[in-house]
């Protein structure tokens, strides 16, 4: 039996829905096509809906209830940054950023590709681990990741995404390199950090000073990737050419061209059009918006990087700017 100081020290969350065989989500959305098709709409068929529903929010509010004890992170006083306060990336500095990481992504390149399962098992220990050497508070969570799920029909411009309620984890595509990041990223909610930009930051921090060199690389070639895309915009070809231009070897050029923004067409709006709903959903839970993902992230790290005011210590293999010392 753990005492209280232990207790304190960990959090478990349960995530019991997250080793559903169908994703809970699916889940509510099948019930009344399947009662209907199956009971038509009878008391049954609503029972069914009924069940479906209340395992849901069971498992949501019992994981709700574990997360109260949660130790957050106060982004400001431990990094000098967050929504808000940051300072903006000179270009002329963030096209040296984008040198600097593609020689060190060609120097240090690691092709290996772990398997998913066990991929995930090392992100959320270096995740883990991470946040506990700021809060003291290790937060162990489920570890479980889905391939399929409807979600992702829904925002097909994502590469995944964690059910806020149930902590469920669905990776839409293979990412190759990238998916350490992918991974630590959606783990970041499932502990719950549901801002984008926090995602972001404590995925890279926590995978860029792992001392694991297929997560460091993740997290660096995710950070390249991002300031390629502030770059670019929304220009395809501005993003290609970037990309080409960037001397990367031809694995990691590779996969950052898979990442290019969607072409023209019907494709290209559909993708601007979830884009903006996307958008307004983040502002409304007051967040900048979707410029998080990219503007917000590298303006953070900049800003951790070179602000005197953070608590923490800038990751050695992370860091690419010098620390003021004002």
């Amino acid at each position: 039996m753990r005492d209280a100081g232990q207790s304190r020290n960990e959090i478990r969350i349960s995530n019991r829905a997250t080793y559903w065989t169908v994703a809970p989500l699916d889940m509510l959305i099948a019930a009344p096509v399947v009662g209907r098709l199956l009971l038509g709409a009878t008391p049954l068929g609503q029972l069914l809906q009924g069940v479906v529903l209340g395992m849901y929010l069971g498992n949501g509010l019992r994981d709700w209830s574990d997360r109260q004890g949660i130790r957050r992170i106060d982004f400001r006083r431990e990094f000098g940054a967050d929504l808000g306060h940051m300072r903006a990336l000179p270009r002329e500095l963030r096209e040296a950023e984008v040198q600097t990481l593609a020689r060190r992504l060609n120097d240090e390149v690691v092709l290996e590709r772990i398997p998913r399962r066990e991929l995930a098992i090392e992100v959320d220990r270096a995740l883990t681990r991470y946040i506990a050497g700021i809060t003291g508070q290790h937060v162990r969570t489920s570890v479980a990741v889905r391939s399929l799920s409807l979600v992702g029909l829904a925002f097909p411009f994502a590469l995944g995404a964690c059910d806020l309620l149930s902590g469920d984890v669905a990776i839409f595509r293979d990412t190759g390199l990238l998916e350490a990041h992918v991974l630590a990223h959606e783990f970041n909610h499932r502990k719950g950090y549901w801002k984008e930009l926090h995602a972001q930051v404590l995925g890279y921090l926590s995978l860029v000073s792992s001392g694991e060199l297929v997560l460091q690389q993740s997290a660096l070639l995710e950070r390249l990737h991002r300031n390629l895309r502030v770059l670019a915009g929304d220009d395809r070809a501005t993003f290609e050419q970037l990309v080409r231009s960037s001397a990367l070897r031809p694995e990691l050029t590779a996969v950052l061209l898979t990442l290019r923004p969607s072409s023209t067409g019907i494709e290209r709006r559909l993708d601007t059009g979830l884009r903006r709903l996307y958008h307004l959903r983040m502002r409304l839970t007051g967040q900048a918006g979707i410029s998080d993902y990219d503007l917000g992230f590298t303006n953070f790290l900049y800003t951790f990087e070179t602000t005197a005011s953070a608590r923490q210590i800038a990751p050695p293999a992370g860091t690419l700017h010098r620390r003021s010392r004002d």
